[in-house]
Formats: C-alpha cells, sequence, structure tokens
C-alpha cells in the first residue's frame, strides 16, 4: 500500500489523504484558526521562516504553515503529485 504525500516545501510532508482543506492565512477566521491550534499544541510550522502563504488543515485538526502558494498546493493534491 503506498501513502501519497502532499509536499509543502522545504523538505516537508503532509499525508495527502488526511487534508482536509488548503486555505489562504490573510483572513481573520483563518488567523483565528492558527492562533487556536498553536494554543492547543496543533501547529505546525513548516514554511521555514518564510512568509506563511496556506494553511493546510487535516482532518486530525493540525494546522500546516506552508511557504508555498495555495493554489500550487491544491494543483500538487489535484494531479496526484507526491513524494514516495
Amino acid at each position: 500500500m503506498k501513502i501519497k504525500l502532499l509536499n509543502v516545501g522545504f523538505g516537508n510532508v503532509v499525508v495527502a489523504s488526511r487534508v482536509v482543506a488548503v486555505v489562504s492565512p490573510n483572513s481573520a477566521p483563518m488567523r483565528r484558526l492558527k492562533e487556536t491550534a498553536k494554543k492547543n499544541g496543533k501547529l505546525i510550522d513548516a514554511s521555514q521562516g518564510r512568509k506563511t502563504r496556506s494553511i493546510v488543515v487535516t482532518d486530525s485538526d493540525h494546522v500546516t504553515l506552508s511557504a508555498i502558494q495555495p493554489e500550487t498546493l491544491a494543483q500538487r493534491l489535484a494531479t496526484g503529485e507526491d513524494v514516495e
């Protein structure tokens, strides 16, 4: 059984089947989501200190920050481009 992984940048990956949403971090609700995840210990910063361009939400309520545009991540999910 192969597990598909989504590359969220800088060698960091997320299990593609666990991804619920890929969203832009610019709105107030997304900033609140990020703060709530940080408070609950479920925030993963995969942006490597760069500007956060997308937020990946998983079914386990983990929130992953990425420096890659949401459109790029969505395209990677749709085409099945992955790291095995």
